[in-house]
């Protein structure tokens, strides 16, 4: 029988050169009956963790041996080398390769730069095959070859491969004499590109993609044929067949390879602890010192019991370290005034409690610890915890510094095709105007299954049996999920006890002072890493500056511990009322109508809002059983059993749920108790819910728990529901812990936005861009519930929005000079970073690694803050550092004296011109007696250069008294349009207003009043989209949220409507629709659309003379029958202009899906 061992594989992880996932060689390799695979991607190891895991599949029948290694491509005109580690340490040596060529100085993001000198210093223990390129000079090869054989190199080849040109006979001859005259092997290779031949016209096109160019253009750059694929033992015996010991060689090759991604043991560091204490002991004294401070009067019997559990636990699984560093880290951002947060199954922790890393108290929860940590899983722990977004980078390099950058790194993203990038590039690879891959990708949201349909085609206007479009949408379809880059992770830290950078490469990041590894969150899972989560939560940030505004202009400190969430009924009858613009987690259109519906009244309440609108219960119709019980007698209600079975079987696990499993360790507890699972496979079934929106695992769990639940007497329709739940858990399920987690901020913003509306809006501003809300909806819902909210202006305003005295209730709230579009302000936030960063800096050896051990034992030593107190310590001090912050130099001079003219304003602060154009633009010379019309004016008159003191008064007589001419004052509408074009929102009024006369002629409704309209009744209303929101629980359905001057109206759009009006859906900013009233007793009210037409273009009106002028008629007139289905008319300007969005009017809805 003849062997093959394919050692030239190049996988898509070789960023636009390879056409097949890792997981596509595997399975075909195990068609083929391969003896072994060598993946040498371009410069990296990022795809071998895939292809390893994908071995363990056991739907692999034939597992062939995989070869590790990297196709090393050089910067100084060397050929290519495939170079592959015999054993571990060889293995080390190839990552150290890789990451010097990624760490050095200059090396962007992405880039690998080595020279064949780099690779000498690391070839101890490598296989290296040189692989030549078509046309080489033979003198040139033998020197390079002599050089690999001093280098210390185990094992040297040259590559034979068919280039399937023609000349490839001569060719491989040439091969043989060199590899003679330099007594080196000659070794088969195909030069693999994708594992199929039905691959190369995606090859082609990445190809294209990757050269900038398109298939037309690109001439002999492609492969003349589709050769490249992997191959059989005996095709590749028969291309051969004259050398067969360049076969034959493979399979030595191989047999000389040792190593795989088993034997990396990974060691946690050892974290310094106190003289004579071990870490373990450490721990258990934070632990129990933890309980002094929660509990006071002393911790229970059962909580003292649950925390001994636990401790041994993690001294058994030699644990203690890990949690030493999560404490570490939490400490050190709490000793810099950051408010942070764990979350996730680290909730399930009572340790984790007491060490203040979670926020879940244990005494109010029941905790389940075997979600968090399991013997049984030997998996480590997963703590991941939230930081505010704005000063999360000082943790991340408290990290770097605290470990070492040869110790730490921040873990990979790959950054995947999706739908609109791909239709976008494999466009442009095909020769498509920008103008049709637009109007394509224009139709796409979200992921869209197998592809574009026929009818998103046509709405492109396009023939959907054209043959370059269906080829452009079978190839886009075909390239979604392949990986287009490397990116790091939003704050996964991977940390070891020895060099990091022999367990996996580490680039340089865009970021500067951030470096990440090459591998993702599921590479090190798979290989039993554990990672420490440092996340960034735009919510803390807001609590944190409503915290600080609070201290300031009210003079009461809280902290997030303060605030109790039992003791404000108001609170609670806020959320009943749906009122929830930008509370945390709950502000959603699906949030808003649920809280009418669910009517939380206590913490556990909203534990349950926050996991009940997730696909889990939604997949699983857990959400009206569970909302009916509510209304129900307690005593009558009934827990699922199996028929003639203990009654009692599943009241313990759903007894807090009703009787309705809503939550991940629910479903888990079902599998186990009424499925009979083994622990085995719980967590088998708890794995595949992480993977199964990738890998689709979860499904063969589905027969057997359906099936044992069925076989013991459970009803099929329940088993049903709870697999489906499961399943829909896999695309984004919440545990308990987690939405417990949660619910605390939940509470938090909420009883911040009830009892200091002022401050809730003031914070919410400051930390966008954060939720789903504009700054526009938030300052009109303070104002709403009360609040003052003044413009911006030179003599009151600050960078950040502040507040002021107010003359009611609360306090006033200024806006600030961060919220004119292009105005150049510094966040105090980021100057304190970056002073941090450079104190950093200026502390470190020239060494770019430094060294853990220098770091103080104990953790008070270390915590010295870098720029001292307060928010006027963190803001530029040098006339340099202001130049280019004009809010600082306004704020400066406005400390000196007061501003008396727009001209003494010029003067004083040396602004350049710009800056006062987009002053004035923003109305914000008001308390200097100009509005926005005059002080554009008066800015125009002014010199591009500030005059100096001498030249004042003879310029003043020169210049002619302009000022003497009074001017129209600007119309309102146009005072609308002008603020949202340059603050984003206006507090004279909305631009709906205006067009209100219009619309009214057009029988449309207000906002306001679809609430108060009966179920079922037809009615026409419009306003500008704030939201879209496809929900991939929503099975298609899209929900927009419109406004007007009087409010906002929810909309149900369902798939038929949207694939109809999918141009208007997507595209309008100001939107007309026909529908009818969907109301609920608990007076949640929608519009489902029925027809819907774009106004867009009627917004630009509001801006000109077009105002006074008769509208052209568009959508239905006011004469029309209200359910005629004529769409469009043949006379609509928008159809005749480019798109209003063009000139922008309104900023643009946020979208989410």
């Amino acid at each position: 029988m003849i062997e093959y061992a394919e050692i030239g594989i190049t996988t898509n992880f070789s960023f636009l050169r390879g056409g097949s996932h890792p997981q596509d060689y595997v399975h075909q390799a195990s068609e083929l009956r391969l003896s072994a695979i060598g993946i040498a991607d371009h410069n990296t190891l990022a795809g071998i963790v895939r292809a390893h895991s994908e071995l363990e599949n056991p739907e692999i029948r034939h597992r062939p041996k995989l070869l590790i290694g990297a196709r090393i491509v050089f910067i100084d005109g060397t050929p290519d080398i495939l170079v592959y580690p015999r054993d571990r340490a060889a293995y080390g040596r190839l990552c150290q390769l890789l990451t010097r060529g990624k760490l050095g100085d200059g090396t962007e993001k992405g880039e690998c730069l080595l020279k064949f000198s780099d690779l000498l210093e690391f070839a101890e223990g490598q296989l290296l095959v040189l692989a030549l390129p078509h046309r080489f000079e033979a003198a040139a090869v033998v020197d390079i070859l002599e050089r690999l054989k001093h280098g210390g190199a185990d094992g040297i080849w040259l590559a034979a491969s068919l280039l399937y040109r023609g000349d490839d006979r001569r060719r491989l001859a040439q091969l043989h004499r060199l590899s003679l005259s330099a007594q080196v092997p000659l070794i088969a290779t195909n030069e693999v590109l994708y594992h199929h031949p039905a691959r190369r016209p995606l090859q082609d096109v990445l190809t294209c993609i990757r050269e900038k160019t398109t298939i037309e253009a690109i001439g002999t750059r492609l492969e003349a044929n589709a050769e490249r694929h992997l191959k059989d033992a005996s095709e590749m015996a028969r291309l051969f067949r004259d050398f067969p010991g360049a076969m034959a060689e493979t399979m030595r090759f191989a047999s000389r390879i040792n190593f795989s991604l088993d034997q990396l043991k990974y060691q946690y560091p050892d974290e310094p602890v106190p003289p004579g204490k071990t870490a373990q002991r450490h721990l258990e004294d934070l632990t129990w010192a933890g309980v002094e401070k929660y509990f006071p009067g002393g911790a229970s019997e059962k909580l003292e019991a649950t925390l001994r559990k636990e401790l041994a636990l993690i001294e058994e699984l030699k644990y203690a370290h890990y949690f030493l560093t999560v404490h570490d880290i939490v400490h050190y951002a709490r000793s810099q005034g950051i408010l942070c947060q764990g979350r996730g199954s680290a909730a399930n922790s009572a340790v984790c409690y007491v060490l203040g890393v979670t926020s879940v108290d244990p005494t109010k929860v029941d905790l389940l610890f075997e979600r968090f940590i399991s013997k049984e899983r030997l998996e480590p722990p997963d703590i991941d915890v939230d930081f505010e977004h704005s000063r999360r980078e000082e943790v991340m390099q408290y990290v770097y510094r605290r470990y070492g950058r040869h110790r730490a790194a921040v873990i990979a993203t790959v950054i995947h095709y999706r739908p609109r990038s791909a239709i976008r590039d494999v466009g442009k690879a095909l020769g498509l105007t920008e103008d049709v891959t637009a109007a394509l990708a224009d139709t796409v949201w979200g992921s869209w299954g197998d592809g574009l349909s026929e009818m998103q085609v046509k709405q492109a206007g396009f023939d959907p049996h054209n043959a370059m479009v269906v080829r452009a949408v079978d190839l886009a379809t075909e390239l979604v999920e392949f990986p287009r880059h490397l990116s790091q992770h939003v704050g996964g830290y991977v940390l070891t006890q020895d060099r990091l950078d022999t367990y996996v490469p580490i680039g340089n990041a865009a970021m500067a002072d951030r470096t990440f590894i090459e591998w993702d969150k599921d590479d090190v899972d798979a290989l039993h890493m554990m990672k420490v989560d440092v996340l960034a939560l735009g919510m803390l940030t807001c609590i944190r500056k409503c915290f600080d505004l609070i201290a300031l202009h009210k003079g009461r400190r809280y902290e997030l511990a303060d605030i109790k969430s039992e003791d404000d009924d108001e609170v609670y009858q806020m959320l009943q009322r749906g009122e929830s613009l930008g509370v945390f987690q709950v502000e959603s259109r699906a949030q808003m109508n649920m809280l009418p519906r669910l009517r939380p009244r206590t913490f556990y309440d909203l534990v349950i809002e926050v996991a009940i609108v997730r696909p889990g219960p939604i997949q699983g119709d857990m959400v009206h059983p569970y909302l009916k019980r509510r209304k129900m007698d307690p005593e009558k209600i009934e827990y699922p059993y199996p028929k003639g079975g203990n009654k009692d079987e599943l009241r313990n696990v759903l007894h807090k749920t009703l009787g309705v499993p809503l939550f991940q360790e629910q479903a888990m507890r079902i599998a186990i108790e009424a499925a009979k699972f083994t622990p085995e496979e719980a967590n088998g079934l708890r794995r595949s819910m992480a993977t199964f929106r990738n890998l689709g695992t979860i499904g063969k769990f589905g027969d057997k728990m359906v099936g044992n639940m069925i076989a013991r007497g459970y009803e099929a329709a329940f088993a049903k529901s709870c697999f489906d739940q499961i399943k829909g858990f896999g695309s984004y399920g919440f545990p308990e812990s987690h939405a417990a987690s949660f619910a605390q901020l939940v509470y938090i913003s909420s009883w911040l936005k009830y009892h200091h509306p002022d401050a809730f809006c003031c914070g919410l501003l400051n930390s966008q861009p954060m939720g789903f809300y504009a700054p526009a909806q938030i300052v009109g819902d303070a104002r709403k519930n009360g609040v003052e909210v003044r413009g911006v202006d030179v003599s009151y305003s600050f960078a950040q929005n502040t507040l002021e005295a107010g003359s009611g209730k609360y306090c006033a709230v200024r806006l600030g000079f961060r919220q004119i579009d292009g105005f150049s302000w510094k966040d105090a936030d980021e100057e304190r970073l970056k002073r941090h960063q450079a104190s950093l800096r200026d502390a470190a050896s020239t060494s770019p690694f430094r060294d853990a051990s220098v770091v103080e034992l104990f953790p008070q030593a270390r915590f010295t803050s870098p720029y001292g107190g307060g928010e006027e310590a963190a803001m530029p001090s040098t006339e340099d550092a202001r130049l280019d912050d004009w809010a600082e130099r306004i704020i400066a001079a406005r400390n000196r004296r007061s501003f008396t003219s727009l001209e003494d304003f010029a003067r004083d602060t040396a602004l350049p011109k710009r800056a006062l154009i987009l002053l004035a633009d923003a109305d914000a010379f008001r308390s200097l007696g100009l509005d926005r019309r005059e002080a554009l004016w008066a800015v125009r008159r002014l010199p591009d250069d500030v005059p100096l003191p001498l030249f004042e008064a003879a310029t003043a007589r020169e210049q002619p008294d302009e000022n003497a001419k009074p001017l129209p004052l600007m119309p309102l509408p146009e005072q609308v349009v002008a603020d949202y074009q340059t603050i984003r929102l206006s507090l004279k009024g909305h631009p709906m207003q205006f067009l209100r006369s219009m619309f009214a002629g057009e029988r449309v409704v207000p906002c306001r009043d679809i609430c108060h309209r009966h179920d079922r009744l037809s009615v026409r209303c419009a306003g500008v989209v704030l939201v879209r929101q496809r929900p991939g629980s929503a099975k298609g359905v899209v929900f927009m949220t419109l406004e007007d001057e009087t409010g906002i109206a929810n909309i149900v759009v369902w798939p038929k409507v949207m694939e109809k009006y999918r141009k208007e859906v997507m595209g309008a900013r100001l939107i007309l629709i026909e529908g009818y009233i969907q109301s609920s007793p608990e007076e949640v009210t929608h519009l489902v659309a029925q027809r819907m037409f774009d106004r867009s273009h009627d917004l630009l009106g509001l801006a000109s003379d077009a105002l006074r002028k008769e509208p052209a008629p568009i959508g239905p007139g006011p004469a029309e029958p209200l359910n005629d289905d004529r769409r469009d008319h043949p006379e609509n300007p928008a159809q005749k202009i480019r798109h209003p969005r063009n000139v922008r009017v309104l900023p643009p809805s946020r979208d989410f899906h």
